[in-house]
């Protein structure tokens, strides 16, 4: 039996598995985007085709559409968007400025049906609360749905509201026999 070496081919292989790999919908990024705008403004719609770019989020009654893209594929300007392959430079140089202006084409078709776009790039995950505050005002600061705002106690807004605590501390009442 022989040994098998490193070649071309298998590390072309490899590379061609983990480009496979690379999802183009439902990534964690983008459902961290939407596990924040559930609880501001449920009511969105996934991946629309028949809008320009195929946005990941689409409020249509609002006119609003979200683009969710990762940091490396559309050259942003953070650490991990700066970070230039070694290998093959060229070639991901002339990617990435295509992306770059495929994305550019994108939002000016939608400012010219006028509607309004939001852009979230994955770095901005690292800080949720003020990502949370970004897409509340995209938006326009919309209430949260009743399934969030809490319940009115029974009795009204100043009945007291019985604990758990409350019940056990209460004398057990007698079963009736009848």
């Amino acid at each position: 039996m022989t040994q098998r070496t490193e070649t071309a081919p298998a590390n072309a292989y490899d590379r061609s598995a983990v480009m496979r790999a690379v999802k183009s919908r439902d990534t964690g990024p983008e459902r961290a985007v939407r596990a924040l705008l559930h609880p501001i403004a449920p009511g969105y719609r996934l991946h629309r085709g028949d809008l320009p770019g195929k946005p990941d989020i689409v409020y249509a009654s609002r006119k609003l559409a979200i683009f969710v893209h990762g940091c490396f594929w559309h050259g942003h300007d953070c650490a991990r968007g700066a970070r230039a392959p070694r290998t093959n430079a060229a070639y991901w140089h002339a990617k990435i400025a295509r992306n770059r202006a495929r994305d550019a084409k994108t939002l000016a078709a939608y400012v010219a049906m006028g509607w309004r776009t939001l852009v979230v790039f994955e770095c901005e995950l690292k800080d949720r609360i003020a990502l949370g505050t970004r897409l509340e005002q995209a938006l326009g600061g919309a209430a949260r749905s009743s399934r969030e705002q809490p319940p009115e106690p029974p009795g009204g807004v100043g009945a007291r509201i019985d604990t758990p605590k409350d019940r056990a501390q209460r004398p057990a009442r007698r079963a009736s026999l009848f």
